[in-house]
């Protein structure tokens, strides 16, 4: 994704400067004006943000299980007996969202993970069977176990949900708007030429 923002903003004569923070801290960056987007927002992760009319991805977001687990996701009700791992600030879905909230005390059931790696502390977590599920973008989990050939790969015990991710502006910034409209624009543009399919290849990835 943000190759993208890459493509349309350098090319119209912008520099794009990537800061790698905690999820939780972008978003409260952004919100005090000193960053002007987070990139990979769900609606529900920011409402109060500046959202483009054309999405930038299609996020799937999958339950991941240690390789040998044999659980599957049959929604909320059968995480009972599981401890799911989740990185503070995000938001998977309205109802894994409730109930990540609900037991947010509860270590055994929810572990909440912070800072600027989450991911890669997750994964070494199922892997060392101290986590029972993850809930992650199967496009961020696949380019992850990808590029650390040295961790053991993860299995998928189900789909949570489908929904658009995006380039997120800042509430806060004055220009957030006309960013915005200048994004869907481009990120429009790149779907029609078949950039963006070029883009997503490099990665071993596509957008169905």
């Amino acid at each position: 994704m943000l190759d993208i923002a890459r493509e349309v903003f350098e090319g119209a004569g912008y520099q794009v400067e990537y800061l790698n923070v905690s999820w939780a801290r972008a978003l409260q960056m952004a919100r005090d004006g000193l960053l002007d987007a987070v990139v990979g927002a769900f609606v529900t992760d920011a409402p109060d943000f500046v959202f483009p009319a054309e999405p930038q991805g299609r996020s799937k977001i999958a339950m991941y299980t240690p390789a040998d687990s044999d659980w599957v996701y049959d929604g909320i009700e059968s995480l009972h007996d599981q401890t799911v791992l989740a990185i503070n600030g995000y938001s998977y879905s309205e109802q894994l969202d409730q109930y990540l909230a609900r037991h947010a005390e509860e270590p055994t059931r929810v572990w909440m993970l912070a800072g600027p790696s989450p991911l890669n502390r997750a994964i070494n977590l199922l892997d060392q069977h101290r986590a029972d599920v993850f809930p992650e973008d199967v496009y961020v989990m696949t380019w992850a176990q990808r590029v650390n050939t040295d961790i053991h790969s993860l299995r998928q015990g189900g789909l949570l949900q489908k929904t658009d991710s995006y380039i997120a502006f800042s509430p806060s910034n004055a220009r957030s708007a006309e960013l915005a409209e200048m994004l869907s624009r481009g990120t429009r543009e790149l779907r029609e030429n078949g950039r963006m399919a070029q883009i997503l290849s490099a990665y071993g990835l596509s957008e169905d």
